[in-house]
Order: C-alpha cells, then structure tokens, then sequence
C-alpha cells in the first residue's frame, strides 16, 4: 500500500463531501439532494448507502421515505437503476436521456422493439395500465400484457420496454409492495416544470456532481453522467472559480470548497459500504487503497464489498439477512490490527442497528 499526502487529503475530503465522516444529513431525501443521482441496482444496498450518510436513519425509515415519493428509484443517468429526487427527474432526463437510449438501439431490434409503432403502443398501454394511480409490479404488468394478448412477452422484452419508459420519463418507481418494486406514472406523482436549456442544465449537473462527490476528475463524471468530456470541461469553464481543484499525478480533481469537508468527532473510523456505494465506485482511478495482506478475490463477486479503515480498503464484508439476524461475514486484511478490527466490528453493529436486526458476526 502506498499513498501520498495529498492522495490522502482527497480520500478524506470524498468522505466528509460524501457526509460519511462529516455531520449526517437529517432524512434521506436529503442525501439523495447532494449526491444528484445514487446507483441503486441493489436496493437494500443502496437503502443502507442512504442510511450511513443520515442522521438516526432506519431500514424502515428510508423505505418509508421511497414509498411516501420522497426520492424515486428509477433507470437514469445509465442503463440502470439510481434513485433521484423528484424535483431532479425531468431535467436530467432531458439532458441524458437521449443519449442512452442511442446506445440501446441494436437491443431495440434483438428484442422486437425496434418498430416506433410497437413501441409506442406498448408504452400507451402501460399507460393505460397504471393510470390512475395503479401502482402494479414488473410481474403484474406482465401478465396483463398476457391477458391483453401477449403483445410484449414477460422477462427481457418487458424489462427493457420498462427500461425505455423510465429513459422518456414516462414511469418510474412506486411503493414497494411486499418486497417488489413497482411503477407509477410521472405526471401523476410529479408537478411539471419548465425545460431548462441544454447548456444550463449541463451546468447544473456538472455543479451538482462535484459538489456532492468531488473531489473528482472529468473522466469520473463522464462515466457517471454518461456525457462526454468535452461537454464536461466546457461547463467547468463556464461555471468557473465557483469549483476549486487539486492535482494529482497530472490530472485535475474539482470539489466545492462551499461543500462540508471536517470530520465530525462522533464520525465512525470504520464503513462497510454497501454494493455500488457512490463512494467506491465514482472513483476508479484513485480510490482506497488495498491494506497490505488484503483478501482479493481473483474473480470478484459483486456482493463482497470493501471495508474501509482510516481510508484504506482493509477488506471485505458480505451480509445474510434473515427474519430478526442479519450474519455479516468478513474477510480482513492481514495487517490490520486490534483496534481496527474492533472498529470493523463496530460498523457491523451499526447495519444491525439499521436494519433493527440481532447481529451474527464473523470473520473469515
């Protein structure tokens, strides 16, 4: 493992920017606010991604938030699922949206949706379908497609239609219902909103992103916004000394000097980050680096994710989630030592407490 002073400057700047190690933010819509957009495939996961960044959160308090239409989970930014504030939906739509579908059209025509006609009338009868407030679940959709004929086959083909009617802003995220998710109309449960113009929307975006990640390179929110770089580079011109940077190895990282970066004195010194946490996976270029006698999987599963201690990456951490015991297994690097293993523990404590669980710790 080796690090330079400044690489360490940035690595805890990420983690007070991301409110891992500053002051939590006070509910989890909030959370969602800084962050613009978070990655939310696993969405247990990404609840507790949610939850380590807000003050007294909870398993059911941010499930309640997500159902009550505080933040959506909804296809965005990518070709997967990321939740978003409502307020957001629509302009960064406009903005991105376009440009990821154009990405999906061989796919389009692999599925048999490639037809304007076909798709356009299998998206009117989704809206048919749950107009009305009629929230109704992957699984439910598909079988009225089936009484209605079977124009739209379930399993990928109903996917991805789904996926194209998130990408035009025509559907996104419900309640859960029992552990499902379920879909909604957009005009139904957002207010309209004037269009932004293109230019100003990038700005806004490219603003938003460093000051809820940054300190980050160009290249990292090109791949999280899924735009180019030199778009991106011209709105840093335009928004100008409103960002700082620093500079590492030759490349330029912007944050927001406005954005809280002290660590709070009551900040855990221990995180077992979630699957597709924001703060592991925004930065593959400079990120935690790996304790010496880390556990690396040769083949890595997605669902063994890091562990980081005083920010390095010390390990790995899987969880089991049962009716009232959740059992979080690790795997820990060699040189770490007592007090950091009592501090990995602790933070396994901390997901039991947030999913208000028994706790069945082990290290592998």
């Amino acid at each position: 493992m080796r690090i330079t002073g400044r690489q360490l400057d940035v690595l805890r700047r990420r983690l007070a920017t991301q409110r891992l190690t500053s002051s939590p933010l006070g509910d989890p819509a909030e959370v969602v606010g800084l962050l613009t957009c978070v990655q939310s495939q696993e969405r247990d996961h990404a609840f507790y991604s949610l939850g380590l960044r807000t003050r007294r959160a909870s398993y059911a308090s941010v499930r309640a938030a997500h159902d009550t239409g505080a933040f959506l989970r909804t296809h965005i930014l990518r070709p997967t699922w990321h939740f978003v504030r409502p307020e957001d939906l629509r302009w960064i739509l406009a903005l991105t949206s376009a440009r990821i579908e154009s990405t999906m059209r061989a796919r389009h025509a692999q599925l048999g949706l490639d037809g304007d006609t076909v798709l356009g009338a299998a998206i009117d009868a989704l809206g048919d379908m749950l107009r009305g407030r009629n929230a109704m679940t992957r699984s439910e959709i598909g079988e009225e497609f089936l009484r209605q004929g079977g124009r739209i086959a379930a399993g990928e083909q109903l996917g991805h239609l789904l996926m194209i009617a998130e990408l035009r802003g025509v559907i996104c995220s419900g309640p859960i219902k029992g552990v499902h998710h379920s879909y909604v109309l957009v005009d139904e449960v957002i207010e309209p909103a004037p269009e932004l113009d293109p230019d100003d929307a990038l700005v806004r975006l490219v603003r938003r992103f460093f000051a809820g990640h940054g300190p980050a390179s160009v290249r990292d929110f090109a791949r999280w916004s899924s735009l180019t770089m030199t778009a991106t580079k011209a709105a840093l011109v335009e928004i100008g000394d409103d960002l700082e940077a620093v500079e590492i190895e030759g490349t330029s990282l912007w944050f927001d000097p406005a954005t809280a970066a002290r660590r709070s004195l009551r900040a855990a010194s221990a995180f077992l980050l979630p699957a597709y946490d924001e703060a592991v996976l925004t930065y593959p270029h400079l990120n935690f680096p790996a304790a010496d006698g880390h556990p690396s999987a040769e083949h890595p599963d997605p669902f063994w994710t890091w562990i980081v201690y005083d920010h390095v990456n010390v390990g790995l951490w899987k969880r089991t989630v049962g009716k009232d015991v959740v059992t979080v297994e690790t795997r820990i690097a060699t040189s770490l030592g007592e007090e950091g293993r009592t501090a990995v523990q602790g933070a396994a404590e901390h997901l039991a407490r947030f999913l208000g669980h028994d706790l069945d710790y082990r290290e592998g």
